[in-house]
């Protein structure tokens, strides 16, 4: 029996993981990094979401509130340009947990701002795929 049910969603180009400019990102792609967090953490149910459509990922966050304990949301370029997104998370109820892989405020200057981040319970940036972990434990110390 689960004890949590985690949803990551994705956002556009994060497909490319692995071969995307790897100094920035890594060489890893999500899939394999994906299985190890299901290793990392056989205790909750994780369930992955990507998209390049910005719908989709809006449709994605509303159909997971009443069937997960919370997101792990990657919105990518998203993060600052989609209002819908951003009005997606402050809409629905469930925790929402803001994660980037690199650091966000170290790139450049548009990308400092987050339209997600003031709806979300909480933003991890900067630490690579781990991101995505600590956005896990996260969850787990609540």
């Amino acid at each position: 029996m689960f004890d949590m049910k985690l949803k990551i969603i994705n956002g556009p180009n994060l497909n490319l993981l692995g071969k995307r400019e790897p100094k920035i990102y890594g060489s890893t792609t999500f899939e394999n990094y994906f299985e190890k967090l299901k290793t990392l953490f056989p205790e909750i149910e994780l369930y992955y979401f990507q998209s390049n459509i910005e719908g989709e990922i809006i449709n994605e966050i509303q159909n997971s509130e009443n069937s997960y304990d919370g997101i792990i949301l990657n919105a990518a370029g998203y993060t600052h340009t989609s209002v819908s997104i951003a009005d997606a998370v402050k809409a629905v109820d469930i925790a929402v947990v803001e994660v980037h892989i690199s650091n966000i405020f170290s790139r450049e200057e548009f990308r400092h701002v987050s339209l997600i981040a003031p709806n979300a319970n909480g933003s991890i940036i900067g630490f690579g795929l781990d991101s995505y972990r600590l956005a896990i434990e996260s969850y787990i110390n609540r």
